[in-house]
């Protein structure tokens, strides 16, 4: 690809997850130019005027309010757009209104001429990247999910806080559906290179399997006690979609717990979940297939049986 031709970032959604994700991505300085696309015209285009005027502090970059036109010579469309979780709302409670809202965008997207990269983080976010590349026709390494990238990363953080270590030092994944079925794996989770399950072994530490259980409830169930308190959540999602937007526009081969579409790994097939996969310009070059232990194993089966369950209106759409 001709490294003088400028990287474009279409966002489509401005609310509380697209509006984040566009000022990270203007504090990070990741793209040379970001177009925002939402029903509410005015407000997209206020929030490009506003985001404008921080580019004095910032790297220099072309911020729009546009049309799905500007999706044409987009490397990454990025859709936030949706109903959002409500208090006491599951993620999978909103797969029929936002298959529907996605089949429209997704058909805008693609009668622009768009040939790059979709990343979906619109709940319920696995079932919605399915019906992405379902709807887009694209190849299965361009439509990628947020996944369970978020869920790691709050395992990441709790970890490190319990064991007042920097999270950036901390290596463990959450697999699966992101929701109430994703599953912790403890077998491949260590810091600095130490299993975590060595502390927990190790008659000197502290640390309990209780506390590590705990960890992970509280990972599970962040988004319920976040919405609870604030109503949404949105800064971290934001920082993860920089995170895996930087990846593919910088050809980093980085590994990140994204929802990519599984054809045999894991003994799954036909379902977008969240595992570890390497990210670079092509999108999702591979998955990564972890050696999970039996209970894992079991886990994320249950996890793929219950997101195949609750797909059936992506599968009966237009039927």
């Amino acid at each position: 690809m001709d490294n003088l031709k400028s990287s474009r970032v279409v966002i489509i959604g401005t609310g509380f997850v697209g509006s984040s994700y566009a000022y990270a991505l203007l504090n990070q300085g990741v793209t040379d130019e970001m177009v925002l696309i939402d029903l509410n015209k005015e407000k997209a285009a206020g929030d490009a005027m506003d985001l404008n005027h921080g580019l004095p502090f910032s790297s220099p970059m072309k911020i729009w309010a546009g049309t799905y036109a500007d999706c044409k010579d987009a490397d990454i469309v990025v859709i936030t757009a949706g109903a959002n979780q409500a208090p006491g709302e599951t993620r999978l409670d909103l797969v029929e209104k936002n298959t529907a809202i996605f089949h429209k965008i997704v058909s805008e997207v693609m009668n622009s001429g768009f040939n790059g990269i979709f990343l979906v983080a619109t709940n319920p976010v696995d079932i919605l990247t399915y019906a992405t590349w379902k709807f887009s026709g694209l190849p299965k390494e361009r439509v990628i999910g947020s996944g369970t990238i978020l869920d790691t990363a709050r395992f990441r953080f709790l970890l490190g806080e319990y064991f007042d270590v920097d999270s950036r030092n901390v290596h463990a994944y959450i697999m699966g559906e992101h929701g109430d079925t994703e599953l912790p794996i403890w077998s491949h989770a260590d810091i600095g290179g130490r299993p975590i399950l060595r502390y927990v072994e190790d008659e000197q530490s502290k640390i309990t399997k209780e506390g590590l259980d705990e960890i992970f409830i509280n990972v599970r169930d962040a988004a319920y006690h976040i919405i609870e308190r604030k109503g949404a959540t949105y800064y971290g999602i934001a920082m993860g979609l920089v995170r895996l937007t930087r990846s593919i526009l910088r050809n980093e081969n980085s590994i990140l717990t994204v929802s990519a579409l599984l054809e045999g790994q894991y003994d799954l097939d036909d379902i977008y979940i969240g595992v570890p996969a390497i990210v670079n310009r092509n999108g999702v070059r591979e998955v990564v297939e972890l050696d999970l232990n039996a209970e894992e194993k079991e886990k994320l089966q249950h996890s793929a049986s219950v997101l195949k369950k609750a797909m059936e209106p992506v599968l009966n759409f237009n039927k």
